[in-house]
């Protein structure tokens, strides 16, 4: 009973060992990991010392499956409104465009019309996995660029799907217009369910959930919904990381998207270390040793063309040429869907099995090469802007997540919310009381439900884009264990405790705090003027305010003891 199992588990023991040593390593060297796990994957098929397996395979798929469950976590449906020119207008015109080149090269190869522009199509697609976990390492989510990436990515996985259902027509001979038609009314009903289930469902388990404030709890719950999504749409013929993709916007805009986004960062990475080392198991050494020379022109002259034509379709946009450029080699590769779409039967008899075989292991190659594109992309479009002298909307990051970060929404944590609000500053605040964060939500207030004192919250509520972080109740053993770490992962932001007394802000100033002694009545105007002075907004306008609060207390205070004559 226990072989069969001590035999599935040794390769991913293995793999988990040498995908250890690959992260290392490739940091020494500086190298990306992508193209280390890639590199793992081909020394092993050499090696013979692990072979693609189902296990692996299925690992692989859920990694690419949590990360489009990630990307949908944050693309809202008020951010898919607001992308909607990204998604429908890039993401086709980028499509069309390069499936009419990369056709029309296919065809200049020899290849017949049809087949041509079939794999021109499929070769427009570029790796969601690899460009999703860039943009995420370089903290571009809210660029341009890497929104404008992501909304084209979101539309090429929706042409996907209509790609594999034209190979499976071809296969079983059906009619080509009712399976397309049939899969677009199956893709809108998906949407709509999901967004009929977040709102009837999804929302009020979580809020469930929250109140036992248990972590594998939480756990659980993402775990369910990225992966019931998946299957639901499997089921339905679509693919499951559509499904993946509609469960993180179902959550996407909730007060729980940031703790979900926590726990299934570890399940991200770990599985897409899987997908990027089962390419490199995926590739045909024999392949390899005959074709080596074609491969690396086929790859070379994909990545090219690619470039110039995404370039392209981004001008048509009107964007800058360096703003182009950089978007055109972040997506100069080809999808991993490629890679089932030239591995199916009926495919490899329409394009020919040689030439597929071919075009698999140039697109594995695109896909390694894309971290040192994007790298030389950002470059060449910086040396570009700062030759014009002119700046481009696609460089100035849009501030979406605010500079002020709030740690509870108490009386204090509200006042610094009005404060900021009225002198328009965006702000992003946490509590982990649930009771309080539903009268604050109610009350019209910006909070996601968490702890910050879990290092794996910080940055799915983005703190690296924070210049302040306000503790409003803070607890002093706490605060002198986190803030080594927080000190460490972000040296420039300035964390602020609020106290009650002078000596209480002597012990957080020992420890790097910035104490705030806010004792007054009104609980939170101090606070509030500490967080705009450091804002460097001006002084005259803080001290108004500050009055302006000081009469509605005396007010209030009026109210509460009345004089009697």
């Amino acid at each position: 009973m226990e072989a069969p199992i001590l035999a599935a588990v040794l390769p991913i023991i293995l793999l988990l060992a040498l995908g250890v040593v690959t992260v290392i390593l490739s940091r020494a060297v500086r190298l990306g990991p992508i193209v280390g796990y890639l590199l793992l994957g081909v020394g092993l098929n050499v090696s013979g010392l692990v072979r693609s397996n189902e296990a692996i395979r299925i690992l692989a798929e859920l990694g690419v499956v949590f990360l489009l469950f990630d990307v949908g976590l944050h693309f809202s449906p008020r951010h898919l409104r607001e992308q909607i020119v990204a998604v429908f207008g890039f993401g086709s015109a980028q499509m069309l465009t390069c499936t009419l080149g990369l056709g029309l090269a296919a065809m200049a190869l020899g290849v017949p019309a049809a087949p041509a522009f079939f794999v021109g199509a499929t070769l427009a697609l570029s790796s969601t996995a690899v460009v999703a976990r860039i943009i995420a390492e370089r903290h571009q989510q809210t660029c341009p660029v890497g929104m404008t990436a992501t909304g084209i990515l979101v539309f090429q996985d929706l042409a996907a799907i209509f790609l594999l259902i034209i190979a499976s027509a071809l296969s079983s001979g059906t009619a080509l217009l009712p399976a397309l038609a049939l899969a677009l009314a199956k893709a809108t009903a998906a949407f709509g369910a999901a967004m009929f289930c977040a709102w009837l469902l999804v929302r009020p388990l979580f809020d469930l959930v929250a109140r036992t404030r248990n972590e594998e709890v939480f756990t659980a719950m993402a775990l369910l919904v990225a992966l019931s999504a998946g299957w639901v749409t499997g089921i339905l013929g679509l693919s499951l990381t559509l499904g993946a993709f509609l469960g993180g916007m179902m959550l996407a805009g909730t007060p729980y998207q940031a703790i979900v986004g926590s726990e299934i960062k570890p399940f991200r990475g770990l599985l897409l270390g899987f997908f990027f080392i089962s390419l490199g198991l995926s590739l045909s050494l024999s392949l390899l040793h005959r074709w080596w020379l074609v491969i690396l022109a086929v790859s070379a002259g994909l990545i090219l063309v690619k470039i110039a034509l995404n370039a392209c379709a981004n001008l048509a946009f009107r964007w800058s040429v360096p703003g182009s450029l950089q978007l055109g080699f972040l997506l100069a590769q080809t999808s991993e869907f490629a890679l089932v779409i030239f591995s199916l039967p009926p495919v490899r008899e329409m394009v020919g099995a040689d030439r597929c075989d071919i075009l698999i292991a140039a697109v594995v190659l695109s896909i390694g090469a894309t971290p040192q594109l994007a790298t030389v992309g950002r470059s060449l479009a910086g040396r570009l802007r700062q030759r014009s002298g002119q700046p481009t909307h696609e460089l100035a990051p849009r501030n979406l997540a605010g500079p002020v970060f709030i740690v509870g929404m108490g009386p204090c944590g509200r006042m610094l919310a009005d404060a900021l609000t009225e002198f328009d500053i965006r702000y992003a605040a946490i509590d982990n009381n649930p009771q309080r964060l539903r009268r604050a939500i109610a009350d019209g207030y910006r909070v996601a439900f968490g702890d910050l004192a879990d290092p794996r919250i910080w940055e799915p509520v983005a703190m690296q884009d924070r210049k302040i972080s306000v503790l409003t109740a803070p607890t002093f053993e706490l605060s002198s264990s986190i803030t080594p770490i927080a000190r460490t992962y972000y040296p420039d932001l300035v964390r602020i405790a609020v106290v009650d007394s002078p000596s209480q802000a002597a012990q957080y100033a020992s420890i790097g705090l910035v104490p705030v002694v806010d004792a007054g009545k009104v609980a939170g105007v101090e606070t509030a003027v500490a967080v705009l002075s450091r804002l460097n907004l001006d002084a005259e306008r803080i001290a108004a305010w500050k009055s302006r609060q000081r009469a509605i207390e005396a007010q209030s205070s009026e109210r509460r003891d009345p004089v009697s004559g």
